[in-house]
């Protein structure tokens, strides 16, 4: 008997009734694993796209990065970044699981792939190879550490690896610490975004065009992307960013400062501000020293200006001395800890912290007021949707 691929395939995919997201109607097949991959596809779940994440047999990386596990044994980190997908697990090395992979493909508006450059082409999957041509309307996003060709082109890349190579350490830390690795996964994360965005201007571009297309986002060019201002200010002045610690290279103060309990960041701008803060803390001299006259005087001073600001700021506890600059209009926030960000009061209002039955994670920071999106189901069990199979691999043929 004939095997109605292309119905089949339909089949695997879900219409979202229950959301009102941007992005309802967009399927998109997630063949990527570990962070930038699987954060992108989840923030177009969230925004209502059907997303189908394909596992390898031994699963996501993230699965096993644990502890903390929740009750079913679902790492923290796995279910950060995969709610809102269904599962399921094949073999791309296998002639028949390449197959189902077509078939989805069918009726697939996006790709989205994080493998070794080559990976794709050695399972006939490859872009140019086959994919654009068979499939003119995908598209289709390539996530790698260094591209596919180049000096470093085909390496894989890590988050910490990259902040080191780009120069993202560099410029973390204090001259006591030495270069540090920023304390999250802040390269992934921007990659994560990047092709979210690659995607979409895809998308739209489509929409007038046809035609599909291969978006290509690196850790390494995004990671490069971060040196705002130190690129500029280094290719102007020829002199290599220094280790500041919490300071700004251009701007004072922007900086930590002790209160009576606990730091607190100030950061201020501009000369109009500083003279603000001076009024504020009711020591009006400070802003007519001359030493502190102007944004390049106190960068100057950076130091004496730290002990002025110490010495006024030890009279305060953190929090009041912060609500009361802020509504003076100078900005100062307490340096939180995880726990204390989360239980802000304005997280909660802002919908950030999601907590629902056998789920807690974060909220979406992209909010449309006209087709809102909403965090996506509890992240999949692995191989969950496995019933997927049922409707893709052919029966026998006689």
């Amino acid at each position: 008997m004939l095997y109605e691929s292309h119905h089949a395939a339909e089949s695997a995919w879900e219409a979202k009734s229950d959301t009102t997201g941007a992005l309802k109607g967009v399927r998109v097949l997630d063949l990527s694993r570990v962070l930038a991959g699987p954060l992108c596809t989840q923030m177009l779940a969230d925004h209502g796209a059907d997303v189908i994440k394909i596992e390898p047999p031994f699963g996501d990386e993230t699965r096993q990065l644990g502890p903390p596990f929740d009750a079913e044994g679902l790492s923290a980190y796995f279910g950060a970044i995969n709610r809102g997908k269904r599962t399921l697990a094949l073999d791309l090395n296998t002639f028949e699981h390449r197959q189902i992979v077509l078939q989805l493909l069918e009726h697939a508006d996006v790709l989205v792939q994080n493998f070794l450059p080559g990976t794709m082409e050695k399972w006939g999957l490859g872009y140019e190879q086959t994919l654009a041509d068979r499939f003119p309307r995908l598209i289709y996003c390539s996530i790698t550490g260094f591209g596919e060709d180049g000096p470093c082109g085909g390496r894989p890349g890590y988050d910490a690896v990259l902040q080191a190579m780009c120069g993202l350490m560099s410029i973390n830390g204090s001259p006591d610490t030495g270069p540090t690795r920023i304390g999250i996964p802040i390269v992934d994360h921007l990659t994560a975004y990047t092709a979210l965005s690659g995607i979409l201007m895809a998308l739209f571009h489509r929409q007038h065009s046809g035609q599909g297309q291969q978006v290509e986002a690196t850790l390494f060019d995004t990671a490069l992307s971060l040196l705002v201002p130190h690129a500029a200010n280094w290719m102007l002045s020829g002199q290599t960013p220094a280790l500041l610690g919490s300071a700004h290279p251009n701007i004072a103060p922007y900086d930590s400062f002790q209160a009576s309990d606990g730091a607190v960041f100030l950061g201020i701008l501009n000369d109009a501000q500083f003279a603000r803060f001076s009024r504020c803390m009711g020591h009006l001299t400070l802003a007519t020293d001359p030493r502190f006259s102007s944004n390049a005087m106190r960068l100057q001073h950076r130091n004496a200006l730290r002990v002025e600001i110490e010495a006024l700021f030890s009279k305060h506890k953190k929090i009041e001395l912060c609500q009361q600059l802020m509504q003076e209009g100078i900005p100062a926030g307490p340096v939180n800890t995880v726990p204390e960000a989360l239980e802000q009061a304005h997280t909660q209002h802002r919908n950030m912290w999601i907590k629902r039955p056998g789920y807690q994670g974060l909220g979406l920071p992209i909010k449309f007021h006209a087709s809102p999106g909403m965090p996506g189901g509890n992240p999949p069990a692995f191989n969950q949707h496995a019933y997927l199979k049922e409707h893709l691999t052919p029966p026998e043929t006689t």
